[in-house]
């Protein structure tokens, strides 16, 4: 029988099929021992093949599907190898907010080339516009103008108020979307406002750390009821890049790729080279100063916390 899986939770999937039926799985053994560098062979969003257990409930996972793409990050405890967060994406919305608890410029910017990395589309959710002050507004303004003038979609949210949700209504018709970012960021919120049938847990942000608590715990995917999926994600601390070679990373700032052929060499690194057009077009503000430190960060292979 061929399926999706919807739901992951370490050692069993959920698989539901064409007809909409879903059982429990487990992987066969043989996945494991493929030269597989990642924590998960199988992510939610991935097509397989599957077969029923003799005189049993539950089925066993005998074959991956190709993946039109997929999103990865580095494992926390296992650093050479990647976890994949969810696969066979339309688009990634990476919910962000600006206090309680704030989203960094670098998180935003390490999440963005890692979609660039796997094509995978990436739009940003500015969440909690309730909770901002006139110069809160004006600060979010020239946030989201960084990330506009590159191409990347940004949309103003409350989800606790429904300020602007149908704006997020429209983006998920008949797309398979994933929606991540910050634990305490109100994605589960945002998720409980487009889909209110799930009444999916939500926490307070922790006022002594500023951060959010996992309320989501393993990846799950929901059906739309106006078509399409959204795939729901447990809350990212950290987020560290994997599978990037540092002579590629510029291709994946569009706005670096866009002047990298005009640079003098073509084995520029952007960092101190004569004739560099990328360090030319940052003296002339044509390119953020903190796109340019992500840039850095990422190429120096510093903290994942960024």
């Amino acid at each position: 029988m061929q399926g999706l899986i919807t739901k992951s939770t370490g050692s069993w999937y959920q698989v539901q099929t064409p007809e909409g039926e879903r059982y429990d799985c487990r992987i066969k053994g043989k996945f494991r021992i493929k030269g597989i560098t990642t924590t998960n062979p199988i992510a939610v969003g991935d097509e397989v093949d599957f077969e029923m257990e003799p005189e049993q409930e539950t089925g066993v996972i005998t074959h991956l599907h190709p993946r039109k793409n997929y999103i990865i990050r580095k494992s926390i405890n296992l650093s050479k190898q990647g976890q994949i967060i969810a696969a066979n994406l339309d688009q990634a919305l990476l919910v962000v907010t600006l206090a309680s608890p704030r989203t960094s410029l670098g998180f935003i910017d390490r999440f963005l080339v890692t979609a660039e990395a796997y094509d995978i589309p990436a739009k940003l959710i500015f969440n909690k516009l309730d909770l901002f002050s006139n110069d809160g507004l004006e600060i979010l303004a020239e946030y989201k103008a960084i990330y506009e003038n590159i191409g990347y979609p940004c949309y103003d949210v409350s989800a606790l108020e429904g300020t602007n949700i149908e704006q997020v209504q429209d983006l998920l018709k008949d797309k398979v979307t994933l929606f991540s970012g910050h634990s305490g960021v109100g994605k589960s919120s945002l998720i409980n406002a487009l889909l209110p049938q799930l009444e999916l847990r939500t926490s307070e942000v922790s006022e002594w750390s500023d951060k959010g608590t996992h309320t989501t715990t393993f990846a799950e995917m929901f059906e739309l009821p106006q078509g399409g999926f959204i795939i729901d994600t447990p809350g990212i601390r950290e987020l560290g890049i994997i599978d990037i070679e540092k002579h590629e990373l510029g291709q994946y700032f569009p706005e670096m790729r866009a002047l990298m052929p005009y640079c003098r060499f073509n084995n520029c690194r952007h960092i101190n080279e004569p004739g560099c057009a990328i360090l030319e077009a940052l003296e002339n503000e044509e390119i953020k100063l903190s796109r340019y430190e992500s840039y850095l960060s990422i190429y120096h292979g510093n903290d994942t916390r960024a």
